[in-house]
């Protein structure tokens, strides 16, 4: 296993769209492997392919206290949410140090398929489903600072510009 390189906001690979992942082989398998030992890593809950600059539609989940209860969601598709909405503070592995609040579906229902190729449903609550539609936003080419206000998302992206001027 390796650890990943997380890409900051406002890089523009963020932006990119996924592709689906054609078949479940011993690529994807590393690749989630990869990806979750950079999750626990960095230390975050979520963490989607686009944020290591891999744009298949990968994502790996791990929200339990213990961290030992990864879950992996290949090609995962939202096939319901429900109506009732709630407010969550969020943060980002590719925003570190940003957190706001986004609304978003209370509860959501996915299909995936595991990292054996196997396809699944799961319909989530709470912390889960926010980080399965935070995740999925980001194979869509989306951060959750562009749900926030146009003044806060640019004052965002300078805080991280500037971050990145002097890291560099």
């Amino acid at each position: 296993m390796a650890l990943l390189n997380i890409l900051r906001y406002p890089d523009p690979r963020l932006h990119k769209i996924a592709k689906p992942v054609g078949e479940v082989d011993e690529r994807i398998r590393k690749l989630v492997a990869d990806m979750a030992e950079t999750m626990y890593d960095a230390p975050g809950v979520g963490l989607a392919a686009t944020q290591v600059d891999v744009h298949e539609q990968v994502i790996v989940i791990d929200v339990s206290d213990a961290r030992d209860a990864l879950q992996v969601f290949i090609n995962p598709e939202i096939v319901w949410r429900s109506e009732a909405r709630k407010v969550w503070e969020e943060g980002c592995l590719s925003v570190p140090g940003v957190y706001d609040d986004v609304e978003r579906a209370e509860r959501v229902r996915v299909r995936a398929l595991d990292q054996h190729g196997k396809s699944f449903e799961l319909e989530a609550e709470g912390l889960l489903a926010v980080c399965i539609q935070h995740e999925i936003d980001h194979l869509k080419g989306h951060v959750f600072v562009e749900y926030l206000s146009p003044l806060k998302r640019n004052r965002i992206k300078g805080r991280m510009k500037k971050l990145e001027r002097e890291a560099g």
